[in-house]
């Protein structure tokens, strides 16, 4: 008789610990689409036009080059946009391709958005 119910207990407390693992499985998945929301939701979207200044990041600047010195360098036009955010810039005089993520729009006597 004691075999029976122990039998009978022992399936409970395994439907309760599945139970739980399915529902520890739900809320992470639900955490994890609410978290992946929030962060596309504050991502800025950058998009370049054919002849737009932009200002290209350089990362070659070291630790203290200069007092004050900006990691900015620039304007440079942009000549052609490629899918996938490879931005084709042109210089002075030379013409080269940059990851659209380094650039940012040159603004000139224009308002700066909030």
């Amino acid at each position: 008789m004691k075999l029976k119910t122990a039998g009978a207990k022992g399936l409970l407390q395994l439907i309760k610990l599945e139970e739980f693992r399915l529902d520890a499985y739900e809320s992470a998945k639900t955490y994890k689409e609410k978290t992946k929301l929030w962060h596309e939701k504050h991502i800025n979207h950058k998009t370049f036009e054919v002849g737009q200044k932009v200002l290209l990041f350089n990362s070659r600047l070291k630790l203290f080059p200069g007092k004050l010195r900006s990691r900015w360098s620039g304007p440079f036009a942009v000549v052609k946009v490629y899918p996938y955010g490879a931005v084709e810039t042109q210089g002075k005089s030379e013409v080269f391709k940059v990851n659209g993520q380094q650039l940012k729009p040159y603004l000139v006597d224009e308002m700066v958005p909030t």
